[in-house]
Parts: structure tokens; C-alpha cells; sequence
């Protein structure tokens, strides 16, 4: 049986929905001069760098943007396989900030509990909030985003496609079945 592929998000709307979070962060942030945004590799590193631009646009101000990799800190290897890890950027201390962790789905929360784990490496943040494009539930650990792109309950058996254009070429959410 072949796989439907149903379209959540044109890249019109997840432009307007990058947009949305962005500014939601800025209205929740308070002082930005502590905001820094972390983008959870893979595909949370080009939203996170988009949403950045967006601030500072909105702003004029610099966002300092970092990128985390979670790969040693996972507890799942048994699932995911062997895999070869990214570069952690992270230029700055964080403590003292407001750091929004950014990801493109959520789903059981194990990646973002990695993520916790690994930004209490690099300093103590005095908040960390966490930012996702698509929230899809199931959880198996107590996380919850702070902001949410769009809430799309699945099933367990479908997935969830995001194209960005820098890892992709195309900008757009996919619900994928089958």
C-alpha cells in the first residue's frame, strides 16, 4: 500500500506560522537582551535561525543563536541506531538567560529531555522555554512546549514530514500515512 501524504502546512502558512512563534516569544520574553535560542539539530537549527531573523526584524535587535546536538545524550540508541553526531555551537555562556530551545516536532519528549541535559553543560539559564513548529502528543515524558506552531494529534503509526528549504530545498508539513 503506497503512503498518503496529506498536506499540514503550505509553505505560505508555515511562513506565517514561523512568524506567529516568533513573536509570541518576544511578547513572553521580557528583557531580550537575555533571550538566546538554541535550535535542536536537525531541522530545529534552520527553524531556530528563521524565528531568529524574525525577531530581529520585529526588534532590531541580535538574537544569539546557538545549535545543540543531543546524540550523548539520548536514551534510545536501541531505536534510533547508530548515528553520527553534529557540532554543538554554542559561542555563549548561558547562564542568567532566557534560553528557547527550538525543534521542529515534539512527539514523545525524549529529544527535548536529551536537550535538557545537554544545555546544563553549557551554563545555568535562569529560564528555558521551548519552542516547536508541530506538537503531535504521545508523550512519555512530563514536557509540554511553551509555543506551539500547530497541534496536530496523530496516530502512533503516522508520521509527521518537515521540509525546510535549507536541509530540503522546499518549505512544508506533511502528515504522512500508511
Amino acid at each position: 500500500m503506497p503512503l498518503e501524504r496529506i498536506e499540514i502546512l503550505s509553505a505560505e502558512e508555515l511562513r506565517r506560522t514561523v512568524n506567529r512563534l516568533a513573536s509570541q516569544i518576544v511578547e513572553r520574553s521580557g528583557d531580550l537582551s537575555k533571550l538566546v535560542l538554541l535550535g535542536i539539530y536537525t531541522r530545529g537549527v534552520p527553524l531556530a535561525k528563521t524565528i531568529m531573523e524574525q525577531i530581529n526584524a520585529l526588534e532590531q535587535i541580535e538574537v544569539p543563536l546557538g545549535a545543540i546536538d543531543i546524540t550523548f545524550y539520548r536514551d534510545d540508541f536501541d531505536t534510533i541506531g547508530v548515528r553520527t553526531p553534529a557540532k554543538t555551537e554554542i559561542s555563549f555562556d548561558l547562564t542568567g538567560k532566557t534560553v528557547v530551545l527550538i525543534d521542529d516536532v515534539i512527539y514523545k519528549g525524549r529529544t527535548i529531555r536529551a536537550a535538557l541535559d545537554a544545555v546544563n553543560d553549557y551554563g545555568r539559564p535562569e529560564v528555558i522555554r521551548l519552542a516547536v513548529l508541530i506538537d503531535r502528543g504521545h508523550r512519555e515524558v512530563p514536557i509540554h512546549p511553551d509555543y506551539i506552531g500547530k497541534q496536530l494529534p496523530t496516530a502512533k503509526e503516522e508520521m509527521i514530514k518537515v521540509y525546510l528549504q535549507e536541509t530540503d530545498g522546499r518549505d512544508g508539513v506533511e502528515l504522512v500515512k500508511g
